[in-house]
């Protein structure tokens, strides 16, 4: 039997939004996105998807496996209507929920994040898990190998107390579950899994984004039945914390006009 992920529970209401979080952090990373939403009148669950934070790695690690562990964390916290927000890794997980568990999910977010690395090519699916996984090897933190990296993902002239919070989560992931994360993301194929959506979709992403460039994320928005889409032009990989503002009122409005407000 799976476990029950980690998580923390915030507010109250008949309206749940998941936060998924990426391949690299924590439910932790979250902080300054609960506030607002919890004060917008939203009930806020933050897991720890498998392997991160507190939650325990499996033995067998897919996007399908951390799809299935999110369905029984909104199984058991769910309410009348509920709302994923994904982000990179978890923007992948998200629309995949929504394909298993279709009558419990009225709304899915994909933040910074596309269907498959396949979309970029075999250049970039190839550059992502270079970059990512072989200096790894040769360290013994992954905020060692992978701060460089972590920074060159938002934009230059991100900064503040939400943008250094990502930045001390995202460097204490546990190395072989993040491994174990980006494998799986490189094996996964979700394009028709995005196309198959029927909820109202949002695809949000940043200009500075090297990873879910702005063409990928309106890309992946169009393979999307009446899916909208929002790129911020000051923002890189976490436009939630580097233009929380802009982000916040896009989504906010987003959720409004689909009948979503609290």
């Amino acid at each position: 039997m799976m476990r029950m992920p980690d998580y923390m529970k915030i507010g109250d209401g008949p309206i749940t939004i998941f936060l998924l979080h990426g391949g690299y952090g924590s439910k932790d990373y979250w902080v300054h996105e609960i506030s607002a939403l919890v004060g917008r009148g939203y009930r806020v669950v933050a897991w720890d998807a498998p392997g991160y934070g507190l939650s325990p790695l499996p033995a067998d690690y897919s996007i399908e496996m951390v799809a299935e562990s999110a369905t029984h964390l909104i199984a058991e916290l769910g309410t009348e209507k509920n709302i994923i927000i994904g982000h990179s890794m978890g923007g992948i997980v998200g629309p995949k929920v929504a394909q298993l568990i279709p009558d419990r999910i009225h709304a899915v977010v994909i933040s910074a994040s596309i269907a498959a690395l396949a979309q970029g090519g075999e250049d970039f699916a190839r550059d992502f898990i270079e970059k990512r996984i072989p200096p790894l090897r040769q360290v013994r933190t992954l905020a060692e190998a992978a701060m460089p990296l972590l920074k060159s993902m938002f934009a230059p002239t991100s900064s503040g107390p939400a943008v250094d919070l990502v930045l001390d989560i995202a460097g204490k992931t546990p190395s072989e579950t993040f491994i174990q994360a980006m494998l799986a993301i490189q094996r996964y194929e979700g394009v028709p899994v995005v196309q198959a959506l029927e909820v109202p979709v949002l695809c949000v992403g940043g200009r500075h984004d090297p990873v879910a460039q702005p063409h990928l994320v309106e890309q992946t928005a169009a393979l999307i039945p009446g899916a909208k889409v929002r790129i911020f032009e000051n923002a890189g990989h976490y436009p939630f914390a580097e233009v929380a503002d802009a982000f916040n009122a896009a989504l906010f409005d987003f959720l409004d006009r689909n009948g979503l407000a609290p």
